[in-house]
Formats: structure tokens, C-alpha cells, sequence
């Protein structure tokens, strides 16, 4: 299995508390009773996400357990703040959501280049004994603490960000379509769960145009409970605009295939039938002019394609029709 693609992290994070509020009184020569001069403490560091165009995974932060963002410093004398605690940003590929690992709720989801959420922020410096002087009390001895960090368990999840997702089963051909349409590299054989992570790949238009199209990991009867690769990388066709369905023609029922994959992502999550999605039967090299025409009347009210990864047949049109979904959706 490729190791280099990580799409779930679990990291501690606490911000940084705030710096506690000097008691202090101005002590000069000639100056017997000076007044209260105590500063302010420095607000503690937030942490915070930034989305990142160049990062594809989340490969980096596999090893980060903690996060800690420094705490602010107590003030001085002579009303000086103590300094501000420094931020720590966690940078994150595109896609992905932040959630609380106790409660399941999301906190941010990270879509555009350098977008920035807090995910905790650093407590407030105190204020110092200048602030709480009155004409009754000139001299008071105490100031304010610094409020305290704040912590959390944080899920990072990525779904992976693409114009067209490939959605079918396992040896349906999605990882060879993808190989001939763009310049990825995924690991192609002839045996089930060949790709055990997403791919992406940028398929190239006319008149210099290109789109993104991600080969997810193939999904069997039972995916949604689990099964197989299961709910792991299910997700990641969330983030897809336009899904496009392989089945090969070497299928048994090619119309039930493409509906019990309907049926496994209905049980996901229902709102991904709301997509605009096309059929395209691949391996149709394998087949006759009258075959093709029995497949298609099987097919009727479901828009289909047959193409050939190996032949390069019906690619175009494929091209054309995934075009025209997915620009109706910008």
C-alpha cells in the first residue's frame, strides 16, 4: 500500500494561555509614593489551519501527536505588555475538514489557498494593577490573570478535492482510464483493490483547458457498513462535482451493477445523488455493434458512454459529456 497518502490525522492541540498582569508601582528617585504601574500580560497563541494548494495529503503531520502554541508573558513595569504568545498554524491540503474528536462536530472545513480558521484561540492577557486604581483604592495590589489555554482532540479529514470522481467496483478499469486520460501513475493489475488510496490526475481539454478526475478506491456491495475498504475513502467522492460510474462490459447485469453502486452511496450519504453523474461502460472494445445496442436498451433513461481505455475508444465523447456536467455546475 502506497504510505505516502494519509487522509485522517488525530493531534492534541492547546493554545497558549495569557499572561498574567503585573502588580507594580513606580519606584523612582524623588518620587516617594509613585502610583500603580503594573502592564498588561501578552495574549497566548492561537492555533490555527491554513489551507495549502501544494499539499495533496496529510502525510506531513503523521508523526505530530501535539500541538502547543506558546503562552503569552506577564507584564512589566512601567505599563509594558508582556509579549504575545507566538501562533502555531497547521497547513493543510485542500479539502480538508477539522472536526472535535468527543463531540464529532465540525469546526472548519479548509477549501481555498491560504484560507485560515482558529481552531483554539489563546486566552487574553490579564490586565496589570494601572487598570484597577480608583480615587479610593490608589494603590491596589492585585491584577488580573491570564485567562487559561484552551485544548481539544482534533480529527483532520481529507476529502479529496476533484472536478470528476471514478466510482465502481474493483477491476472496472478506473485506474487505467485514469493512466490514459492524464499523466498519473497509479498501480494497475488485474486483481481486486489493485488501488488502495485515491489518485488524482489532471486530464488535459481542448483549447488548453484541463479538469481534475480522482480514482477512488474500487467500493464493493457493503461498503457503507464497512466492508472492503469501506467508509475510508467513501468520503472522498463527497468532495467530487460531477461522478462518473464505470462498468465494464464484461458484466453480468450491467444496469444492476451501476444501481447497487447507487445503492451504496444512497446509504452513505444521500445528498451525493443530488450530483450530476454520467455511466460509462468500459471494456467495450470487447464488444459488437449489437451487443453495444442490447446494453443500451437495457440502459434506457440513464445516460451512458461506451468507451475503451486500451483502444482509446468513445474517450472524446466521455471528455465532452464530463465537460459540459461539471461547467453547469460552476
Amino acid at each position: 500500500m502506497n504510505s505516502n497518502f494519509v487522509d485522517f490525522i488525530k493531534i492534541y492541540c492547546r493554545s497558549g494561555k495569557g499572561g498574567a498582569g503585573s502588580v507594580h508601582f513606580r519606584r523612582e528617585k524623588y518620587i516617594e509614593k509613585g502610583g500603580p504601574d503594573g502592564g498588561d500580560g501578552g495574549k497566548g497563541g492561537d492555533v490555527i489551519a491554513i489551507g495549502n494548494k501544494n499539499l495533496w495529503t496529510l502525510l506531513h503531520l503523521r508523526y505530530t501527536r501535539h500541538v502547543h502554541a506558546v503562552g503569552g508573558l506577564k507584564g512589566g513595569a512601567s505599563r509594558s505588555s508582556g509579549a504575545d504568545g507566538a501562533d502555531v498554524y497547521l497547513e493543510l491540503p485542500l479539502g480538508t475538514v477539522c472536526k472535535d474528536f468527543e463531540t464529532g462536530e465540525v469546526i472548519c472545513e479548509v477549501i481555498e489557498d491560504g484560507e485560515t480558521h482558529i481552531l483554539l484561540k489563546g486566552g487574553r492577557g490579564g490586565q496589570g494593577n494601572d487598570h484597577f486604581k480608583t480615587s479610593t483604592n490608589q494603590a491596589p495590589e492585585y491584577a488580573q490573570p491570564g485567562e487559561p489555554f484552551q485544548e481539544k482532540e482534533i480529527v483532520f479529514e481529507l476529502k479529496v478535492l476533484a472536478d470528476v470522481g471514478l466510482v465502481g467496483f474493483p477491476n472496472a478499469g478506473k485506474s487505467t482510464l485514469l493512466s490514459v486520460l492524464s499523466a498519473a501513475k497509479p498501480e494497475i493489475a488485474d486483481y481486486p483493490f489493485t488501488t488502495l488510496v485515491p489518485n488524482l490526475g489532471i486530464v488535459g481539454y481542448r483549447d488548453d483547458r484541463s479538469f481534475a478526475m480522482a480514482d477512488i478506491p474500487g467500493i464493493i456491495e457493503g461498503a457503507h457498513d464497512g466492508k472492503g475498504l469501506g467508509l475510508r475513502f467513501l468520503r472522498h467522492i463527497e468532495r467530487n462535482a460531477v461522478l462518473l460510474f464505470l462498468v465494464p462490459s464484461t458484466s453480468d447485469d450491467v444496469r444492476k451493477e451501476y444501481e447497487i453502486l447507487l445503492n451504496e452511496l444512497r446509504q452513505f450519504n444521500p445528498e451525493l445523488l443530488d450530483k450530476d453523474r454520467l455511466l460509462a461502460i468500459s471494456k467495450s472494445d470487447l464488444l459488437d455493434n449489437e451487443l453495444e445496442e442490447m446494453i443500451s436498451a437495457e440502459l434506457e433513461g440513464i445516460t451512458h458512454v461506451f468507451i475503451s481505455s486500451v483502444a482509446q475508444k468513445g474517450l472524446e465523447e466521455l471528455k465532452d459529456n464530463l465537460w459540459s456536467l461539471f461547467t453547469l455546475n460552476q
